[in-house]
């Protein structure tokens, strides 16, 4: 089986995308004074923790970042206990804003949603993602994304970050059958 590589966003365009959706949150919360970012693991937390730095430089106020583990809330994955989720101080009356690199099935957002709520009552829960690759199987929309990028189902979107992966770029592999 051999792929095709394309690079869709380089370092400047994943930097771009950040700032232009961090001003988003900016704008339409009136600020960031009452706003917790939540980033699933393992990639949307330093795209959380980015989205913070730069809410912190324009506004002048860091909100928190909490890291969320989702995979004991995932529908998809085999069960596994449910741990007990402790009560995040703040969470309740603010908006939780929850990170992630890629929305595609709206699983891993559903078990965002899902572990945000054991931690307690936000006002509000918006999404923010770095790309949108579309095929939704949950009626799950983000508030905020970087890029929309339509895919074919045999294609996959790769986030590499500084932080996880020692570079900042997106690509999208197309897996093609040989003959």
């Amino acid at each position: 089986m051999s792929q095709q590589v394309a690079e869709i966003m380089d370092e400047q365009t994943v930097q771009r995308a950040l700032t232009r959706i961090a001003f988003e949150i900016i704008e339409k919360n009136h600020g960031c004074r009452s706003l917790l970012l939540a980033g699933i693991q393992t990639r949307g937390v330093p795209l959380a923790e980015r989205i913070a730095d730069k809410l912190g430089e324009v506004e002048g106020f860091r909100p928190p970042v909490l890291p969320l583990d989702i995979r004991p809330f995932r529908d998809d994955l085999p069960h596994t206990a449910v741990p007990d989720m402790p009560d995040i101080p703040g969470l309740s009356g603010c908006t939780v804003v929850i990170v992630d690199d890629v929305l595609y099935t709206g699983r891993s957002v559903r078990a965002a949603i899902e572990a945000v709520s054991r931690m307690g009552r936000a006002a509000r829960i918006q999404l923010a993602v770095l790309i949108d690759r579309g095929h939704r199987e949950l009626p799950i929309r983000p508030d905020y994304v970087g890029k929309n990028l339509p895919t074919a189902q045999n294609e996959h979107v790769h986030v590499s970050l500084w932080e996880t992966d020692g570079e900042d770029r997106v690509t999208i592999v197309k897996r093609q059958q040989k003959l």
